[in-house]
């Protein structure tokens, strides 16, 4: 039996077991005993690329290599990697970056905002583990949907009593104790109205606030500048809401498990820090079967050996435009980024070499295209930020027509007569021996069984830091006013949230693509229909899918669609650098 993981982007961390010849038949070793229908999609459905070319025509491989080196050997290149594999030998082609003296980008289309709201209060991200949120009494999912995003971490939330806070009325929202359907973005409206009652009702943990969350009465003093009755019409929700949810977060164990979607905002990291704020107020932090679970840093405590001291551009608001070469690794940008219209217009005419593995926007209008292996035909180690476990991605077969990240770095490295790297086996060996044995799984080197139980920033021993101000003016209507003057409209318009959802059929933008939008029958639109969606910054053609599952000044477009991104705004957060895809308001037309 050959063991490996699955390297796709998501918090699990699932292995798997194979016997030698019987590949694509796959052995699960997760905890609810079944493979997920991505990875399925992955092994028998996903169209790959298996032929390189260069300007439309079939090559070898070594003339499409020659062709990739003569392009970043000369002029100014840039890399830009998606995020669809969590290999850890991705990373390598920074080594070839920094030889030829290329850029970098820094950001996240994903969680910086809400890592960086998350550092500022605890000093440091690091994960809660799964085990500690099995022990909990109550679970509050905000803003995430398992049953997409993590399905083999539902099994955790059995004999719990359950919240659920999100815009949608997801699956588990429609099994859980209680489901506060509030307005989008008002997250950190919610987390600060819960704060003040948590001392207005007596429930603050002050033993563990007496030693290291001294700050709170400066917070609570903070959570008094926002008028309960205004937050509460705000929030669409009520004083027996509350009352109701307090009841029970203050059970003796919670843990809050949120999602990316809270901070898909330009005030972003507030909102995990408010959130944060909330927990430390009930003392939840180093405690059994408690705290707050979102994406932790996967190589937090490692000495990474693909450390670079590139220059570094914006990956939300990428100038593509100053560069001569972009390479694109494993990403999908004329896609997968925001506000599609400007990437298309940087793009143009630059030189695109593509390395990955499907068939997209990108590959299409690249001048290279190079055939990437997947994670079953090379080695690897995965590492995941929902879990400190460390798991060797061995080979389990071979590749169709593809060439590893560590083979493409090398070849180009080759032919452009630079330093040499090291051997693969050199690399894979510097993760692995930074890695301790724990009942039987690898660990990450900053792996704490309970997070936090010697208190905050890197060595521990510091305080929590509450959230003490909040700076927001999207509320101006400024975005109404610019969508006007485009539109050449001077009528009213009734705008919806923009809500960019996981799809259960897809990762990023790979495998089973979407064209939908999703309103509430409310609205009058017809199943089916095909509606023109807009906002400021473009538009496009969708078709209409009614659900009451959602609220009425919502509307839901998975973020993997076709055209989504020419909705969304090209604006980093205010901290993170992250990627803001739900800051806008969109309106529906009939075509």
């Amino acid at each position: 039996m050959i063991r490996s993981a699955c390297g796709l982007d998501c918090p699990d961390s699932c292995a798997f077991e194979t016997e030698p010849g019987t590949f694509p038949t796959l052995h699960p070793r997760t905890h609810n005993g079944a493979l997920c229908r991505l990875l399925n999609h992955s092994i028998h459905h996903a169209e790959r690329i298996t032929t390189p070319t260069v300007d439309g025509v079939e090559v070898s491989m070594d003339e499409a290599l020659d062709a990739v080196a003569q392009r970043l050997g000369k002029g100014k290149s840039l890399l830009w990697r998606g995020s669809g594999n969590f290999g850890v030998m991705q990373q390598i082609t920074d080594l070839l970056m920094e030889r030829i003296g290329g850029t970098l980008t820094r950001g996240s289309l994903c969680d910086g905002a809400g890592e960086a709201g998350i550092i500022e209060g605890r000093g440091v991200n690091r994960t809660l583990p799964p085990e500690e949120i099995a022990k909990a009494d109550t679970i509050v999912v905000w803003g995430r949907n398992l049953d997409i995003t993590s399905t083999h971490t539902k099994h955790l939330l059995k004999g719990k009593k359950i919240i659920v806070i999100d815009p949608v009325r997801t699956p588990l929202a429609k099994e859980a104790d209680l489901h506060i359907q509030i307005r989008p973005r008002s997250d950190f409206y919610l987390a600060m109205v819960l704060s003040r009652f948590v001392y207005m009702h007596d429930h603050e943990e002050k033993e563990w606030l007496e030693e290291f969350g001294t700050g709170f009465g400066e917070f609570y003093d903070f959570t008094r500048e926002f008028r309960i009755k205004a937050i509460l019409h705000h929030l669409d929700l009520s004083l027996d809401d509350i009352g109701e949810m307090l009841y029970l977060i203050t059970q003796p164990k919670t843990v809050f498990m949120v999602g990316t979607g809270v901070q898909k905002y330009s005030t972003g990291h507030y909102v995990l820090r408010a959130i944060d704020s909330l927990a430390a107020s009930l003392g939840l932090f180093g405690k059994e079967g408690s705290g707050v679970s979102y994406n932790g840093s996967s190589k937090l405590g490692f000495e990474n050996p693909f450390t670079t001291k590139c220059k570094r551009v914006s990956k939300v608001k990428t100038p593509f435009e100053q560069f001569d070469t972009v390479l694109v690794q494993g990403g999908n940008p004329l896609a997968s980024m925001p506000d599609t219209a400007r990437v298309e217009e940087a793009l143009d005419g630059k030189e695109i070499v593509y390395f990955g593995l499907y068939p997209n926007e990108t590959s299409a209008k690249a001048s290279v295209v190079i055939p990437a292996m997947n994670f079953f035909e090379k080695d690897d180690v995965r590492l995941s930020y929902g879990d400190t476990v460390v798991r060797p991605m061995n080979k389990v077969t071979e590749s169709v027509a593809g060439i590893s990240e560590y083979e493409f770095t090398k070849a180009i490295i080759e032919r452009l007569g630079l330093k040499p790297i090291e051997s693969e086996e050199h690399y894979l060996e510097r993760w692995l021996e930074q890695c301790e044995e724990t009942d039987g799984e690898l660990r990450s080197p900053a792996h704490t069984p309970l997070p936090y139980s010697d208190g905050f920033g890197e060595d521990g021993g510091d305080e929590f830091e509450f959230v003490d101000d909040y700076d927001d003016d999207f509320e101006s209507n400024k975005h109404l006013t610019k969508f006007r003057k485009i539109k050449d409209k001077d009528v009213e318009i009734t705008e919806y949230w923009l809500l960019t959802t996981k799809s259960k059929k897809a990762l990023n933008t790979q495998f089973g693509r979407e064209d939908t939008v999703t309103l509430h029958p409310s609205i009058g639109f017809e199943d089916g229909e095909r509606v023109k969606v807009g906002s400021e910054y473009g538009e496009h053609e969708f078709i209409v899918k009614n659900s009451e599952d959602i609220r009425k000044d919502c509307a839901v477009i998975r973020a993997n669609a076709y055209g989504v991104n020419r909705l969304t705004p090209s604006i980093e957060s205010i901290e993170g650098n992250s990627a803001c895809y739900q800051e806008v308001k969109v309106v529906v037309e009939r075509v």
